[in-house]
């Protein structure tokens, strides 16, 4: 099925390219969701008259993107997670996880936004997460996760009584 873009789409094509889908693709989401029109004769002459209109709006929508981007590049947020003792996290942080701490410095984020090709964190350091913007722009934010600590401090006191004991029976 035959459809006029009304919006750059990721992986499909940009504003006013006509492009072949699947019908339950273009009846189910990109009509309803108006990203796209069937591609009739009709269609592609209102098309032809709206078009400025849909490319200052698509300006619009790249240079809000840009100005996020600049407000987001170069964050670094801290986040507190249950560790062990060799720093692998008893549970993960996942995308919620990063847009709550995002939200919290007052960057207003959607979950949806944070991409994480490998998965969740499963380790504490410093990890380099995308926040995905728009089509074409990603920002880079610094996520460092650091251990609770709780685990390392029960293992310290273990190893005193350890000593004191071994020290004990030496006397």
């Amino acid at each position: 099925m035959e459809v006029i873009l009304l919006e750059k789409i990721e992986n499909l094509g940009s504003l006013g390219d006509v492009v072949n889908v699947r019908s339950g693709y273009a009846r189910n989401y990109l009509v309803p969701q108006k990203k796209a029109k069937m591609a009739t004769k009709a269609n592609l002459e209102e098309f032809e008259k709206i078009r400025a209109e849909l490319e200052k709006a698509e300006a619009e929508a790249v240079a809000a993107a840009e100005a996020r981007k600049a407000e987001l590049d170069g964050i670094t947020v801290h986040i507190t997670a249950n560790s062990g003792v060799e720093g692998k996290l008893f549970g993960s942080v996942s995308p919620a996880d990063v847009s709550k701490a995002l939200v919290a410095t007052g960057v207003t984020v959607e979950r949806s936004e944070i991409r994480m090709p490998d998965g969740p964190i499963r380790e504490t350091g410093s990890h380099d997460v995308l926040v995905h913007l728009h089509t074409e722009i990603d920002a880079t934010v610094k996520v460092v996760v650091e251990g609770d600590g709780e685990v390392s401090s029960i293992i310290d006191e273990i190893d005193a009584e350890e000593a004191e004991v071994e020290a004990s029976e030496e006397e």
